[in-house]
């Protein structure tokens, strides 16, 4: 393999960091040739100095000069705001693009890179599930792979490698459950950010932790998936799979059901999206059956967890309605962890925002702005209004 220029767009969160662990265990294989931070300056300075890429952006501008001054006397360029970020993806130096940024702001750097003609590796879900149609138009377009760094898409791509042509009767989409697996509403009405926070197998940033324990995050992986795999909702099966193991299977029409196995660690998926099309070899730990000599699946509590199943109803009615509901749980999640919120008001928020802001069938670009920004200003008037609610516990 040619060494590969990668440009991580959030290198300091969960999965940046992780891919930064990649990227040092294979340097003759990868470069970190761009890094960017939205807030964390400190850890942004500390791997540019390691890794000294060609750029380091930190968005929130106020910590500019900081960064600026700590790596005065590297080659490292500092730059700093999101139109930085628009712009750098489409530098010609760069082979491949990892979009590990929180929520809708990955949405127009991914644009941008795929026009760039940059392979994408996707760890940001929000930009499929808000505008699928647009960016796997995008990506036919302009001939570019979306590599899927999700560990349960990242199963699924695996597991149709070499089934070209044959039918896929079935996804299935395996999820812990959460840190709530089993509960009932009773118990759901007083939980706190702080026990959401605590998941049982995957360790993550603040956001999907509580995705995960309201199952919106397997949600938001059903309209992802329906755009990455170019399949019809009603073939997405989504089964509770506490041990996290089985990572997702895919169904053909003779019924034979291929699975990806292996234990809850991100940087196997990371690694797989970077060296694509090839496999390298590391050091991670490796499955051991005996370990494990009971692996179990429930049907997933879409009345208690009712997220799943608007995310559901979202991609059925398809337009701007996924853009919606991520708009609307992104504000729901903010308020639920500044304790302004309780658990079961998310799903309300979501709900009451499907219900209000308008719905577009066949939504551009400029639609899926201007919706984002109208139902994130509707979803908070709507926490304003709730008299606060602050968990202590």
């Amino acid at each position: 393999m040619a060494i590969k220029n990668i440009a991580i767009l959030g290198s300091t969160g969960s999965i940046g960091t992780q891919a930064m662990e990649v990227i040092g265990e294979n340097p003759t294989l990868f470069r970190a040739y761009v890094l960017t931070a939205q807030n964390n300056a400190e850890l942004l300075i500390q791997q540019a100095l390691t890794f000294r890429p060609a750029y380091a952006i930190i968005c929130n501008e106020k910590y500019y000069e900081r960064v600026k001054d700590a790596l005065l006397g590297t080659e490292v360029k500092v730059l700093s705001g999101i139109e930085a970020v628009k712009e750098i993806v489409t530098d010609t130096e760069i082979d491949m693009v990892l979009t590990a940024m929180v929520g809708f702001a990955g949405l127009e750097p991914t644009i941008n890179a795929i026009k760039a003609g940059k392979d994408i590796a996707l760890a940001n879900k929000e930009t499929l599930v808000v505008a699928g149609e647009l960016i796997t138009g995008l990506a036919r377009e302009n001939k570019i792979n979306i590599l899927p760094v999700d560990s349960e898409h990242s199963a699924i791509f695996q597991c149709l490698e070499g089934e070209e042509g044959n039918t896929i009767e079935k996804l299935i989409l395996t999820a812990s459950g959460g840190p709530f697996r089993g509960r009932n509403l009773e118990f759901l009405g007083d939980v706190t950010p702080q026990a959401a926070l605590k998941h049982p197998n995957w360790v993550m940033g603040s956001k999907i932790t509580i995705d995960s324990a309201s199952l919106m995050n397997k949600g938001l992986e059903v309209i992802e998936a329906k755009w990455l795999f170019d399949i019809e909702p009603e073939k997405i099966e989504v089964v509770v799979h506490p041990q996290s193991i089985v990572h997702s299977m895919v169904q053909f029409h003779d019924g034979s059901i291929k699975a990806q196995m292996g234990l809850p660690d991100m940087k196997l998926p990371i690694q797989y999206a970077l060296a694509y099309p090839g496999r390298i070899r590391n050091n991670f730990k490796r499955f051991d059956f005996m370990q494990y000599p009971s692996l179990t699946f429930e049907k997933p509590d879409i009345k208690t967890f009712r997220n799943l199943g608007l995310a559901f109803e979202a991609i059925k009615q398809g337009g701007n309605m996924p853009c919606i509901v991520n708009a609307a749980n992104e504000i729901a999640v903010a308020g639920f962890l500044k304790g302004a919120i309780g658990f079961l008001a998310m799903s309300d928020i979501i709900e009451a925002c499907m219900k209000r802001i308008d719905f577009k069938t066949d939504p551009s670009l400029s639609d899926y702005l201007n919706t984002d920004k109208e139902t994130r200003i509707f979803a908070q008037n709507l926490i304003d209004k709730i008299p606060l609610r602050t968990f202590t516990n």
